[in-house]
């Protein structure tokens, strides 16, 4: 029947534009790469569900690392600047990535913003991918280091229903936790479980933005991933 009424060669078609598109974002994912470590700059990708915390994370994140680190962020939505109004308002510059209809952000709408921004002199780059557990998963950005938001609200299943994001995340932030008693059926060591059951051995931290609980952890964290990039970006100069 496929070959009767052509449905085989349009699957075919369907798979070499789904690969040139990918092709074409890891080669701006390259170039986005190689901008970063030109200017020192430690990215990370923050995804998550809409509503897990990701704005009121980088806010309480720029509240605790300002001013001992210089930091920028570019926030991806669908709609509206609402939440870069809300980051600008702590001092640091941020650029709005409006997609229109796309559940993502892709390597050239980073790219773009990044000409909105002076990197000299920026040490951390907070990307706040648009609210999604799926597509986000499928997109390089050039970012060093992966970071996904899970809030106690959500349940604790999700690594298991959505593995292609979590499988591949540097960090797990189980958020929200001070809403716990109210969510007494999420639990915590559960969602590690889920997560370590997808062979990832990434770290995973609980925190709250509304009682400060674990948001030394998380600042440390990316403490030590700037020191780690920076070393090995001082390593790659004197090859």
């Amino acid at each position: 029947m496929c070959q009767s009424c052509g449905c085989s060669s349009v699957t075919k078609m369907t798979l070499d534009l789904h690969e040139r598109l990918l092709a074409d974002n890891d080669a701006h994912a390259r170039h986005n790469r190689d901008h970063f470590a030109n200017h020192n700059v430690l990215a990370v990708n923050l995804m998550s569900s809409p509503g897990a915390g990701k704005t009121a994370l980088i806010e309480a994140t720029v509240g605790r690392l300002l001013p001992e680190l210089s930091i920028a962020v570019l926030v991806g939505d669908l709609a509206t600047d609402n939440d870069a109004r809300r980051i600008r308002a702590h001092g640091v510059p941020c650029v709005q990535i409006t997609t229109g209809q796309a559940c993502h952000l892709d390597a050239l709408l980073v790219h773009e913003a990044l000409h909105e921004i002076n990197l000299a002199g920026i040490q951390l780059l907070l990307i706040e991918n648009v609210g999604n557990l799926v597509c986000p998963a499928g997109f390089d950005l050039g970012q060093h280091a992966d970071v996904a938001l899970l809030s106690v609200a959500e349940g604790d299943d999700k690594p298991a229903k959505y593995p292609t994001l979590f499988r591949a995340v540097d960090l797990m932030l189980i958020t929200k936790t001070d809403l716990q008693p109210y969510f007494d059926d999420f639990q915590p060591a559960r969602a590690r479980r889920y997560l370590r059951d997808l062979a990832n051995p990434a770290p995973a931290l609980e925190v709250s933005v509304r009682t400060g609980a674990g948001l030394g952890e998380w600042c440390d964290w990316l403490r030590a991933q700037i020191a780690t990039r920076t070393a090995l970006t001082a390593a790659a100069a004197t090859d």
